[in-house]
């Protein structure tokens, strides 16, 4: 599906309330919230799609998401992410709950499942390691704190620079104590069972850390986030961003496609407006970047203002998340035909997970260290409607951008022989994968086609292929300068930089960075959407 009106297609206007560059569901939170406030809002994004993240693409009559495998709490009415997905949707999103156990952490010949609901979760926990049971019992109490001190966290974000340097220290001071130590680190006080720290950082992929490079605040949220169970928006990925631009156009607005930002135009270090690749200027006193705080230091403010105000500094305290491959795999058999459930499944050939890493980072070969197998057709309940006799499987394994580098100056679908055998080489090689945990499926493939660390760098602009922005490491939780407002006037910042990576999180950094432009008063509204209701 293709959302937005192309650049050549649309009649844009010398000035909005807001301009907001990139359309990832950061950037479409923060248009829909500041319109449903009233604002005239434009989205200006550089691919032929808006949605960033979340939407969807097709190839020989099959469909994928390039991002969304499935979101934890958005079948809860009552979550926060639920909620702000009703608002800025006009609850119009439907969600399909996933099967009860909806990740599987395969640990060489072993499985665990991972089940819905926090005590069901604790009870398998418990089944699978019974002489571990305080420490699975430490380990749910724990994660339950480090979400709750998150409130406060991450609402100091968008106070006034004042009331920020009064208060910072009370309000982030127990979520930094977490944050400070790695996810092993902390896991290893509860327990020295290597098996059972394997399973529980079983996830690691969903925030791309191993257990001793991640913070223990990024494990901690990302195990609440999917507590409860996941879900899976009906109608695939894509029907996301086209619920949320109807509420910005509502408003007068526009979500432009195919309209890349040159740079923000600053006077003053005040900015007001933005240039356009192909030299049109577009004024506002709102600016909003939902491309990355790498992206927009170095890209999109004018180097020599960049470097007056030491920002080019700042990004040394972080560093680029780690690149990806994907394999998107069509069969011409019905999804259940597939599997009977639709569980993700996570694949370790032991329980080593940072020593893999490091040895494949080391020498490229197929030997991956993580393989995360997923089934959207499977997960959405409208699927066959659109596609009947047909399903998809998606593969992806984390990758170092390095490995691709010698193809960076190349053209997308042309980047000669050599890329294209090490792409079957690659293809070959997930498919057994796959075919080890569901045999039937051998010699049924109809279509498969692989996603290295440059497609992700061409459509989404993230330089090293990243796909979380930065990395979630303990460093990054202690870089103050990574708010809502950033150091430029005008200028605000939105995304996964700015809480944590994910839907959840760019979803919530778009609520926070309208609640700091809207200010207390005109944003009480998202001030009190955002507040949890606290359950057991």
């Amino acid at each position: 599906m293709i959302i937005g009106t192309p650049l050549h297609k649309a009649e844009i206007e010398n000035t909005y309330d807001a301009i907001v560059i990139g359309s990832g569901i950061g950037g479409l939170t923060t248009a829909a919230c500041l319109a449903k406030a009233g604002k005239r809002v434009l989205v200006l994004e550089r691919h032929y799609t808006a949605g960033g993240f979340t939407h969807t693409y097709m190839r020989k009559g099959y469909e994928w998401d390039v991002g969304v495998h499935y979101i934890g709490e958005a079948h809860r009415k009552e979550s926060v992410l639920r909620r702000v997905f009703d608002y800025v949707s006009n609850e119009g999103i439907e969600w399909q709950q996933m099967s009860d156990v909806y990740d599987r952490i395969y640990i060489g010949d072993e499985s665990y499942d991972f089940v819905s609901g926090r005590e069901a979760f604790r009870e398998k926990l418990h089944q699978y390691f019974p002489e571990e049971k305080n420490a699975i019992d430490q380990y749910l109490d724990l994660i339950r704190k480090v979400n709750r001190a998150s409130s406060l966290f991450f609402m100091e974000k968008t106070l006034p620079s004042v009331l920020a340097k009064i208060f910072y220290k009370k309000l982030t001071k127990q979520y930094l104590e977490y944050a400070q130590k790695s996810t092993e680190e902390t896991l290893l006080e509860l327990t020295s069972n290597r098996k059972l720290i394997a399973v529980l950082t079983g996830q690691w992929g969903d925030y791309g850390l191993p257990p001793k490079e991640s913070s223990f605040v990024m494990h901690a949220m990302v195990a609440k986030h999917y507590l409860n169970g996941a879900a899976y928006p009906v109608g695939g990925s894509s029907s996301i961003a086209s619920k949320i631009v109807p509420v910005i156009e509502a408003a007068g607005g526009q979500v432009i496609t195919r309209a890349e930002v040159d740079q923000v135009l600053i006077k003053n270090r005040k900015a007001f407006g933005v240039k356009l690749s192909n030299g049109s200027e577009i004024k506002s006193d709102i600016i909003v970047s939902a491309t990355g705080v790498i992206n927009t230091f170095n890209g999109l403010i004018p180097k020599e203002i960049s470097d007056s105000m030491g920002l080019d500094i700042k990004l040394k305290d972080v560093k680029p998340s780690s690149a990806h491959i994907s394999a998107y795999i069509g069969l011409k058999i019905k999804p259940d035909e597939i599997c009977p459930e639709n569980t993700n499944m996570w694949i370790y050939k032991d329980e080593h997970h940072d020593k893999n890493i490091q040895n494949f980072a080391k020498n490229f070969n197929m030997d991956f260290p993580l393989v995360y197998i997923s089934f959207p057709s499977s997960k959405d309940p409208k699927w066959l409607e659109n596609y009947p006799g047909k399903s998809t499987i998606e593969i992806v394994v984390p990758t170092p951008y390095q490995w691709f580098e010698k193809w960076q100056d190349s053209k997308w679908q042309k980047r000669g022989d050599e890329y294209k055998n090490l792409k079957e080489e690659i293809s070959q090689s997930l498919l057994e994968s796959l075919y080890e945990k569901l045999p039937h499926l051998r010699g049924k493939i109809d279509f498969i086609e692989i996603s290295t660390p440059l497609s992700t760098a061409h459509f989404s602009n993230y330089k090293n292929g990243e796909i979380y922005g930065i990395d979630h490491d303990p460093k990054r939780f202690k870089s103050k300068w990574l708010r809502t407002q950033s150091p430029i006037k005008n200028l605000y910042l939105t995304g996964q930089d700015i809480v944590t990576c994910g839907i959840g999180g760019a979803l919530s950094a778009g609520v926070l960075t309208s609640i700091k432009i809207l200010g207390p008063l005109k944003g009480r509204t998202l001030i009190k959407l955002m507040k949890p209701i606290r359950t057991r």
